[in-house]
């Protein structure tokens, strides 16, 4: 057993409170139904209603330039590509898209703190010339775990994601004592645009629990549950202690709506948390009616952050006029086919993809800006009016 393994154990024994404390906030009737307390610090539902009503509806992809297979090679001064995501941009407004969902690194800023923050502030003039708000993602538990600033690694052909890391490093995920060196990275961030109206909101830790299999992360998939319950507990303290005037938000993203017999604790933490609710379902439409049903029980705004994944049933003609019918916001993976290949679904870890799959898994654009589907983006101008 690893050091960092035995600290957070030992931590984690400490700590058995967070979940008994969490679950005395919730009340469950026996048909799944659940009544969401109010945290100190959290805004209201009032004021959470207030500023969702003042946005119209939002969709638009998470977005990374099809120049760069992860966060690090967006945001590191060497590959930063602010050509490529004027003109990616471009065709996302074109299409109807209005908002973007990005992912920042703690390493890329540790590394070049002003030099980081003034590329986001780059970014977000490019996105605000098409009209397009962004929601930013602070941290994210999916892929491989150890990132390594500097040049990135090709990706591996035909494989998804195969170059997108973590962050924090494996490292500190693992050893509660280095927690808080991620502080100083949250409230730098936060604190430079708080009051920023480019900024729709604050993502804290993308899919919190989510143990790749395709890794040796040097843990099992509940110590890595267990971590992050006190680590996303930490990061919305932090961010509370800078109060955007942005909501925060962490995603709920397992099976939605279903594991409610009962609760997940970190399910619920985000949900108690968030000051708007944001989820993921790459379900069809019968999955994402039963997460949008159980979430609006909380009576806040509801924000899908992650869906669309045409190979599982995930389809904007199937999804986005449900969501716009039930006024949540929508926010695909992937906009250009480029770098992280998540055109290739995620069964391309273990199968060889000879040739483009049909259907694309993700993504709307090709290299050139021509339509994956012209259907698809004739049905999003539609629904956004554009």
């Amino acid at each position: 057993m690893s050091m960092e393994v035995e600290s957070l154990r030992s931590f984690l024994a400490g700590s058995v409170f967070v979940g008994l404390v969490l679950a005395a906030g919730c009340t469950r009737a026996d048909s799944g139904d659940v009544a969401w307390r109010s945290e100190e610090g959290r805004w209201s539902i009032a004021r959470a209603q207030e500023w969702y009503a003042k946005q119209g509806w939002m969709v638009g992809a998470n977005f990374v330039p099809s120049t760069a297979s992860n966060q690090l090679e967006m945001w590191q001064a060497e590959t930063f590509d602010p050509e490529t995501i004027d003109r990616e941009l471009g065709w996302a407004a074109a299409a109807g898209f209005n908002a973007m969902r990005v992912f920042l690194h703690d390493m890329a800023w540790q590394a070049d703190p002003e030099g980081f923050a003034r590329r986001v502030d780059q970014y977000l003039a490019i996105a605000d010339t098409h009209g397009i708000r962004t929601l930013l993602v602070l941290f994210d538990s999916v892929w491989d775990p150890r990132p390594k600033l500097g040049p990135q690694a090709d990706p591996v052909p035909g494989v998804h994601n195969s170059r997108w890391v973590q962050s924090p490093h494996i490292d500190v995920q693992r050893d509660p004592s280095r927690y808080d060196e991620l502080k100083p990275y949250v409230v730098a961030m936060l604190t430079r645009f708080k009051d920023d109206d480019r900024v729709l909101g604050w993502d804290l830790l993308n899919e919190p629990g989510n143990h790749s299999p395709y890794y040796d992360e040097g843990w099992t998939a509940a110590e890595k549950e267990a971590a992050h319950l006190v680590l996303l507990g930490k990061l919305f303290a932090w961010a509370r202690e800078v109060d955007p005037r942005q909501p925060l938000t962490a995603g709920v993203w397992i099976d939605v709506g279903a594991r409610t017999h009962p609760v997940n604790p970190l399910d619920r933490l985000m949900i108690e948390q968030s000051d708007v609710i944001s989820f993921h379902t790459y379900a069809p439409l019968r999955g994402a009616r039963r997460a949008v049903e159980w979430l609006r029980q909380a009576d806040r705004p509801l924000l899908c952050t992650e869906y669309m994944s045409r190979g599982s049933g995930s389809t904007f003609e199937g999804i986005l006029p449900y969501f716009k019918e039930m006024n949540v916001a929508a926010m695909n993976w992937g906009l250009v086919n480029g770098r992280s290949q998540t055109i290739y679904p995620w069964d391309s870890w273990k199968k060889t993809y000879a040739e483009e799959p049909r259907p694309w898994f993700h993504d709307v654009f090709r290299k050139d800006g021509t339509p994956y589907d012209p259907a698809e983006i004739a049905l999003i101008q539609q629904l956004t009016g554009n």
